[in-house]
């Protein structure tokens, strides 16, 4: 995992140098602060953002899980695949006990609907309506 200020992101593949890049629909995963930070009083510790082995760490809000739901990162719009499970590493990297207390707060794995670039800093919206059905 590395630390990036800018990323950019394709449409139906993901992030662009990501181990995930291309797959089907684990393109992106995305987590809230407000979500480790729950994690870490169920945990007693911090649980840095850095060490989840997720792709986007929200400062704000909580990431929607139900499938179908979308979000936009700057200019990347996503869409909700299911719930991110925590692995067993996470013990090893942030100490036992932190893939029980990441359970039901690891993050959400989301397909890229519309590709562009994603920056430090950039707007969000955690409610996207879906596009209004087509007359016919």
């Amino acid at each position: 995992m590395q630390t990036r200020e800018v990323v950019e992101v394709e449409a139906g593949k993901g992030i662009v140098g990501d181990r995930y890049h291309g797959t089907r629909h684990r393109h992106v995963t995305v987590q809230s602060r407000q979500s480790l930070d729950e994690a870490a009083a169920v945990f007693g510790s911090d649980v840095p953002s850095a060490l989840t082995r997720r792709n986007i760490t929200l400062s704000h809000g909580i990431v929607p899980r139900e499938p179908g739901a979308r979000i936009r990162v700057g200019e990347v719009l996503l869409e909700v695949v299911r719930v991110a499970a925590p692995c067993k590493l996470l013990d090893d990297t942030i100490g036992a006990g932190a893939q029980e207390a990441l359970r039901r707060r690891a993050g959400t794995v989301l397909r890229v609907l519309e590709g562009g670039t994603i920056r430090v800093g950039d707007p969000v919206d955690l409610a996207v309506s879906p596009p209004a059905p087509r007359p016919g």
